[in-house]
């Protein structure tokens, strides 16, 4: 009753404010890893994190600088047949995230005029991410809870390393 939990001690789902990650300010790490660590095994016993699914996919990071126009950026999700793109002025430290969804929304509300506006106006400035060490079992419950189909990777330092997607934990 008001602090998120459901009967039985279960996070409400409908509560927008239940389990959600504290807020490190823009465009700060917050990680997979606050959350309770998991059990999930692979068959040889070494469990599955975002390093193991980095080195199979590799780590290469489409980004795009916050004064892009939003037309150039959405062209590029198009042609890289991506769904997200990191929004970072030197291509390591993480300046915000721009989604289809992003795009979509802000469309509906603003018109056509939105695509000459740079990507800074609309990106998400307060990006959630994940580290190496994080477990697919964490990413999973973290991206169903708060609905993201992509999360950059970062390194102890804060500093973009990856990037994976809701395709690359479910593999």
């Amino acid at each position: 009753a008001g602090d998120g939990e459901g009967p039985a001690g279960r996070l409400d789902p409908w509560n927008e404010t239940a389990g959600k990650l504290p807020s490190r300010g823009p465009a700060q790490p917050c990680y997979a890893s606050q959350k309770i660590r998991s059990n999930v095994r692979t068959d040889r016993g070494i469990a599955m994190n975002v390093a193991r699914i980095l080195s199979v996919k590799g780590n290469s990071v489409i980004h795009v600088a916050p004064e892009l126009s939003l037309a150039n950026a959405v062209t590029l999700l198009r042609d890289k047949r991506i769904g997200a793109v990191v929004v970072s002025g030197d291509g390591r430290r993480i300046d915000g995230i721009l989604s289809e969804r992003d795009v979509v929304h802000r469309l509906a509300d603003r018109g056509p005029a939105l695509l000459d506006e740079p990507v800074s106006a609309i990106m998400v400035r307060t990006v959630i991410t994940c580290g190496l060490d994080d477990t697919v079992a964490e990413l999973m419950g973290m991206m169903t809870q708060r609905r993201f189909r992509h999360l950059p990777v970062v390194d102890d330092q804060g500093l973009l390393c990856g990037m994976v997607s809701i395709g690359d934990v479910v593999k």
